[in-house]
């Protein structure tokens, strides 16, 4: 049964025609669900296959906006639809995003969590392959902005600007 306030029973649910979730209700630039009704930023679409480097450009652009959650579904997407030796590093990309998010959202423990677990991935997987700038990012520069942001969150114990904080991807953060 659906909330007083919502007006929403269970059978009205957010579900496609197999029944599995997709939650269409309005979200802000960080992801967080607004009221039904209310106005939201547009939804990044889900289950898009695109080149890396159209990957790294698209998430670039949001992280630019200060939309670090929309970014990490297109990071998403290239983990879910990239080769299997990169999973890693996509995977990684993808912390990176949601710990910037949860930084700005104020959640100092998961923001710094998040960072530190995708400043590990990438370097990880530039160690593994050898490879320090695949699709012209600079993982090294990365794992440094994610480790010293999680600092900074941790010890400001306050949110962050994602626009002002978001990382250059191919370039000194």
């Amino acid at each position: 049964m659906g909330s007083a306030s919502s007006g929403r029973t269970a059978d009205a649910r957010d579900r496609d025609g197999e029944g599995r979730a997709r939650n269409a209700r309005p979200r802000d630039g960080l992801g967080r669900p607004l009221p039904y009704g209310a106005a939201g930023v547009e939804r990044q679409p889900e289950g898009v296959v695109r080149a890396p480097e159209d990957s790294v450009t698209e998430a670039q652009a949001l992280l630019g906006a200060g939309k670090p959650f929309h970014a990490h579904e297109v990071f998403e997407d290239a983990w879910k639809a990239g080769p299997e030796e990169e999973r890693a590093l996509w995977r990684g990309l993808a912390q990176l995003a949601v710990g910037l998010t949860h930084s700005a959202r104020g959640n100092v423990t998961g923001g710094a969590r998040l960072l530190r677990r995708g400043a590990g991935s990438v370097r990880e997987w530039a160690g593994l392959t050898g490879r320090e700038r695949p699709y012209g990012m600079d993982v090294a520069g990365l794992a440094a902005w994610a480790r010293e942001l999680a600092d900074e969150v941790e010890r400001d114990g306050a949110a962050v600007d994602a626009r002002a904080r978001a990382p250059r991807l191919r370039g000194a953060s």
